[in-house]
């Protein structure tokens, strides 16, 4: 087990982790949770002895092994996936290497009852066994498996790793921590450069890694398919729960009511016994009583309430200038990838004040129509527009990874302000959370969360009216992610935003857009209209639910795969609309009859009842049309 004991850390005047402890044990599974800043990242660093703390020490056994995923990975340049991923198993390869070197030179030998070949063959049957024990015939095997589990593809194997965005060398990265196998996994946000099938994987892996794992993630779902101990840092404290997330929440919150209530009890006990001891105390005859009444309570136990950080943004956009009603139209978009068609003639319209959602799977084109929209890629084909005066705000997916490490927080706002906000730097800063040294800070110390509360402050300096969020919430806290839809909320402009997140989108927009099969799909209302109207469970139903379409090379293109999620959503989808097509029929068939009655016509409801005929006909035409397209799409992959 690794043994963390009396850990402190102090920046200048800020304690960020006030002699902490903490055991974890071989199988342990734990999340590491907290607010933006709260010392997360750094517990791992020091677990991982990649930072020593100013005071305690970390015990770990010296014949373990241990990886750490963090944030700040460089991958080295001019090797292919495959091979860099290869670099897991450095010691079969050696052993590869010494291995044929044994057998060329036992071929060779001749001495065979010398005790120089008789050391050769006992180092190559040790040497076999121990090859055979870390899996060395299928570590390529091994390999892919798990590259394409990341979402790697074959044809990316022997691609140089020079050519992926930072993203993608993250996954490179994990999948070599995975490929070795240490007893203690420490990964910090391994899912924010992960598309939604290889969280899902991801989660089955650890679920089942034989080792330790400590993760830190603001992924409410993930945490609870993976985790079954959470470990919350708050205000440099450590509070340790043997549960997954959502019923550590519960624990949190009932800890903190009877820690409540049990001071407030105390409190009122001890008021009672002041104002006995001052009514004794003006007594000769009880003096001596109330002197003892006070020492007693001088020995209590005081019962303390910890401390909670709240503390959060105070974000406000600046009131949009008026554009024309028309903000953007694009025409015949298409947008074509080195021959991969990510969207195919699609129209977008948006008027003032339309609260747009883009959602569906990765790699269906969210990001790229984002781009293109705010003129950061060119259009292969068709048109985009801008209304009157139309201004844009954008916050890219990778914003916040784009900022030079090496200025200060400070220096970063001063670099993306116009002259007439440069007064107001301090106090934007502020509002953000980065109040007296922190903004003096290097880019390159900040946590993700910082660094993407640091983003969004530069993207309050210029007025907009259209604003365009890719992914906001990646890297945000649960406070601060509520923070920001309130300020959304409250922004009066026009509104993109691409998101995954299904409480951060609900109640937000006004129209939802679900990318699917290079084409756009319009829905009116929020999230949760869209998925009520898909027939799906969550936000992770939407984006397994299609499949990219692969582009160029012109014959068929290849089937689709049904996982079993999708084929018992399509099941489902279709025996609802059997089961709803049934009893329409049957209710129309009743108001059939009751309509072909002699002086039906005559009769004070025929009125009321042919209105309800027509409505119940209009509603078996959409539920007949709801059983054909989950039938067609069931059809797709069976045919």
């Amino acid at each position: 087990m690794i043994t963390a004991s009396n850990i402190y850390i102090q920046y200048g005047d800020r304690i960020l982790l006030d002699r902490v402890n903490l055991v974890i044990g071989e199988r342990d599974k734990v999340g590491l949770v907290g607010r933006n800043g709260a010392g997360k990242s750094t517990m791992l660093k020091v677990i991982a002895g990649y930072m020593s703390p100013d005071e305690g020490a970390i015990a770990r056994p010296s014949e373990s092994t241990l990886g750490f995923l963090h944030q700040e990975m460089n991958l080295p340049k001019g090797k292919t996936v495959m091979e860099e991923a290869l670099t897991a198993f450095e010691e079969a390869r050696r052993l590869e290497k010494r291995l044929a070197e044994l057998n060329e030179e036992i071929a060779n030998r001749t001495d065979y009852e010398s005790e120089a070949y008789h050391r050769l063959l006992e180092e190559l049957s040790e040497g076999t066994e121990r090859f055979q024990l870390l899996g060395g015939q299928a570590i390529e095997a091994e390999a892919e498996k798990v590259l394409k589990g990341l979402g790697f593809k074959q044809k990316d194997m022997g691609r140089l790793t020079d050519e992926f965005s930072g993203g993608w060398q993250m996954r490179i990265e994990l999948a070599k921590m995975l490929l070795q196998r240490p007893d203690y996994l420490l990964l910090d946000e391994p899912t924010n450069h992960l598309d939604i099938e290889s969280i899902i994987w991801l989660e089955r892996f650890l679920r089942d890694y034989s080792g330790a794992v400590v993760v830190v993630s603001h992924d409410k779902q993930f945490l609870d398919n993976v985790t079954t101990r959470t470990v919350e840092v708050e205000l440099g404290k450590l509070y340790d729960y043997k549960a997954s997330y959502s019923k550590y929440v519960e624990l949190r919150r009932e800890r903190r009511e009877k820690q409540l209530a049990a001071y407030q009890n105390q409190q009122r006990v001890i008021a009672e016994k002041e104002r006995t001891i001052s009514r004794f105390m003006a007594k000769a005859t009880k003096t001596s009583m109330a002197q003892s009444m006070q020492k007693q309570l001088d020995k209590m136990e005081r019962i303390e309430i910890d401390e909670e950080d709240v503390a959060a943004m105070n974000i406000k956009f600046p009131p949009a200038p008026r554009s024309g009603q028309v903000v953007l139209e694009g025409k015949k978009v298409t947008k074509k990838y080195e021959g991969l068609l990510v969207l195919d003639h699609v129209d977008i319209k948006l008027d003032r004040g339309d609260r747009v959602a883009f959602v569906g799977q990765n790699g269906q084109g969210k990001t790229t129509l984002a781009k293109l929209i705010v003129n950061e890629l060119t259009l292969t084909d068709g048109t985009i527009t801008h209304g009157h005066n139309v201004q844009i705000g954008y916050y890219a997916q990778t914003q916040s990874d784009t900022m030079h490490s090496s200025l200060t927080v400070l220096q970063t706002m001063e670099n993306a302000s116009p002259p007439e906000m440069r007064t107001r730097l301090r106090g934007i800063l502020g509002a953000f959370m980065f109040s007296g040294e922190d903004v003096d800070k290097k880019v390159s110390v900040l946590s993700g969360g910082e660094r993407a509360r640091l983003a969004l402050a530069c993207l309050l300096l210029r007025p907009f009216n259209l604003l365009v969020l890719d992914e906001p919430t990646n890297h945000l806290d649960m406070l601060s992610k509520d923070v920001l839809k309130k300020a959304i909320q409250d922004y009066d402009g026009t509104l993109i935003v691409v998101s995954h997140d299904r409480a951060f989108l609900s109640g937000l927009t006004n129209r939802t857009i679900e990318f699917r099969d290079r084409q756009l799909h319009n829905y009116i209302g929020d999230v949760n209209a869209f998925l009520e109207k898909r027939q799906l469970d969550d936000m992770r139903d939407v984006e397994l639910s299609t499949k990219p379409a692969k582009a160029g090379g012109g014959g068929e293109a290849p089937r689709k795969e049904l996982s079993y999620e999708e084929r018992k959503r399509l099941m489902r989808a279709i025996s609802n609309a059997e089961k709803k097509v049934e009893r329409l029929e049957n209710e129309i068939d009743a108001l059939e009859k009751k309509m072909a009655e002699s002086g039906f016509y005559e009769s004070e409801d025929a009125v009321k009842t042919t209105q309800k005929y027509q409505d119940k006909q209009q509603q078996l035409e959409i539920a007949m049309d709801e059983w054909e397209e989950a039938q067609s799409a069931m059809d797709e992959y069976e045919d």
